[in-house]
Parts: structure tokens; C-alpha cells; sequence
């Protein structure tokens, strides 16, 4: 008998130790305070120059460009306009590809984009892909907590925190994304 529950006790433990190795990391939250989702859409990608992949909405056609520093020097003008904007990701997120960086070029003021409260997602290793979006432009408080976050778990960077540890932050809201390999 005793036999028995050690042999039991054993293949619980092993099975439970499996199971926990399929799923999200329940110890690792995003920026919602929810598990990591760990999908097809965010694994990082080995793309062949000239390569595209498309995330989100469909970009529209017509819709009117702008550059991220004509718009940074006026972010109000822009707010609540659906434009398009290209150039290069900067940095994302590197725990599930829900947000990235991106500027007109290397070395030029980038902007931080967000994916619709987590609508989809781009891959892991997207740093360094030509990207073409759609989307509005926002200016919006960050509170302390969630810039710490995006801080030490994302590996974003802010120009300017706030005293109290807040950001005011000119962010671009995508609909969809498509990135290219250069």
C-alpha cells in the first residue's frame, strides 16, 4: 500500500510538473495584471528580405501619411485623426509583442505604439523591421506603476518621467501593422 501512494504521489507530481510547462506562465503578467499570452502571432520570425507580415486590421488605402516628427512637433493637430506612418521599429515589448517603437528612420524620434488594448500582436523580434502603420495619434498620462512596468519588464524608454513618476506620453494607436524585412 505504502508502495502504492509513493507511486502515486509520483506521477501526480510529474504530471502536474508537465502540465504547468504547456501553458502561459501564470507568474508572468502583462501590463493588464493578466498572464503572458504566448501565440503564433508574437513568436519571433525569420523573415527573408523583402518579406512582409501583416498584423490587425487590413491597412486602408488613401489614408493620409505623415511623418512621426512633423507630428511630434504638434501632437495636438494630429489627435483623434486616423493617418498612416512608416518607418522603423525601434525596440517592442519583449515579453508578449504588444506594443513597439518605432521612428521615421535610425537614430530619429520614435513614438510608442499601441495595439488596441491588445488586439493582436507582433513578433518577439521585431527591433529593426521597416513597418508601415494605421492608426490615431494620443496624448495620455501614464500613472507611475504602469511606466515602471513598461520600464523594467518591456524595456522602454521615456525622454521625460514626471516628478511623481508618471508620463505624459504622445503615443499612436495602430490598427494594423505591416512589417518588412529590409
Amino acid at each position: 500500500m505504502k508502495k502504492v501512494l509513493i507511486s502515486l504521489v509520483f506521477v501526480l507530481g510529474v504530471s502536474g510538473f508537465a502540465f504547468a510547462q504547456t501553458g502561459n506562465d501564470a507568474s508572468e503578467l502583462n501590463s493588464k495584471g493578466e498572464p503572458v499570452v504566448k501565440s503564433k502571432d508574437n513568436a519571433p520570425v525569420e523573415l527573408k528580405t523583402g518579406e512582409t507580415i501583416k498584423r490587425g486590421d487590413a491597412l486602408a488605402s488613401g489614408v493620409k501619411k505623415k511623418t512621426i516628427e512633423k507630428v511630434m512637433k504638434d501632437p495636438n493637430k494630429f489627435a483623434d485623426k486616423t493617418v498612416a506612418i512608416s518607418g522603423v521599429i525601434v525596440r517592442s515589448c519583449k515579453k508578449e509583442g504588444c506594443w513597439m517603437e518605432m521612428a521615421d528612420k535610425e537614430g530619429g524620434k520614435s513614438v510608442r505604439v499601441t495595439f488596441g488594448d491588445h488586439k493582436f500582436f507582433i513578433p518577439l523580434n521585431s527591433a529593426g523591421l521597416a513597418v508601415k502603420t494605421q492608426g490615431v495619434f494620443k496624448t495620455k498620462i501614464l500613472p507611475k506603476d504602469h511606466v515602471d512596468h513598461l520600464i523594467k519588464d518591456d524595456g522602454a524608454k521615456f525622454d521625460k518621467i514626471n516628478a511623481d513618476g508618471t508620463v505624459t506620453e504622445v503615443s499612436f494607436e495602430a490598427i494594423g501593422v505591416e512589417l518588412t524585412k529590409k
